[in-house]
């Protein structure tokens, strides 16, 4: 029995709200369970130097948890003058996985930011972020589309993430914080609109796995992807 009373291939509720912000060409506030992530994009004509010159538009994600998005107050970043290791390395997980589903030469010599902040975790915040970076991606990519910037369409295929673990011996999908705490293996999928692996993060948290279980667990991914994908479209439409 999983401590939230669901069964093993069982999302937590989704919900994405679009346009929450009034000033981002892009934004949206993901809930899945009880965690809530507030995702903007925001448009520049410029590129970072390395892309400069080339004709090709460029992604980046930046992420960061409030103070109060867990269960004690967590010192923000900024006050120590660095980011932590965690946060440098799911905003590249963010960003690779949102210009993975983009057509950088249709986006043109221009830049999207996504910013991810965490309001609120409970397991699955990486995951969270990059599903709803990408409908503020979208939101954005669609003004650039109204205003004729772009004449193509530059994104590919939505993108979402799920997490996925073995708990108590079982393989199980979308992991809230006390299975994720708990699991003796713990893994984050990311993938396209038709089910094609952009990343896979899998890692032994107190017991190996067999390949037969990393199998079970893709089953569960491709499963609650597909229903993130659903909510995605729904919030764009």
């Amino acid at each position: 029995m999983r401590p939230s009373g669901r069964a093993l291939d069982q999302m937590r509720p989704i919900s994405i709200e679009a346009n929450v912000t009034k000033h981002a060409e892009g934004s949206c506030l993901i809930k899945v369970g009880d965690t809530q992530v507030i995702c903007t994009a925001t448009l520049e004509e410029r590129v970072p130097p390395f892309v400069k010159g080339t004709g090709l538009g460029w992604v980046t994600a930046e992420y960061g948890m409030l103070p109060r998005s867990t269960g004690s107050r967590m010192r923000r970043e900024a006050t120590s003058g660095k980011q932590g290791g965690r946060t440098v390395e799911i905003q590249r997980l963010i960003g690779r996985s949102l210009r993975a589903g983009v057509d950088r030469v249709a986006l043109g010599e221009r830049q999207i930011t996504v910013d991810c902040d965490v309001i609120q975790a409970d397991g699955g915040t990486r995951c969270a972020s990059v599903t709803g970076g990408w409908v503020a991606l979208r939101l954005a990519v669609n003004k650039l589309l109204e205003t004729g910037a772009i004449i193509s369409d530059p994104l590919l295929s939505p993108v979402a993430a799920v997490s996925c673990g073995i708990y108590a011996g079982q393989p199980v999908l979308d992991l809230d914080y006390p299975e994720d705490s708990e699991a003796g293996v713990d893994g984050n999928f990311v993938m396209t609109g038709d089910q094609r692996l952009i990343e896979v993060q899998m890692s032994a948290e107190g017991s190996t796995f067999a390949r037969g279980d990393l199998d079970k667990l893709m089953d569960l991914a491709e499963k609650g992807v597909a229903e993130l994908v659903a909510a995605q479209v729904k919030a764009v439409s």
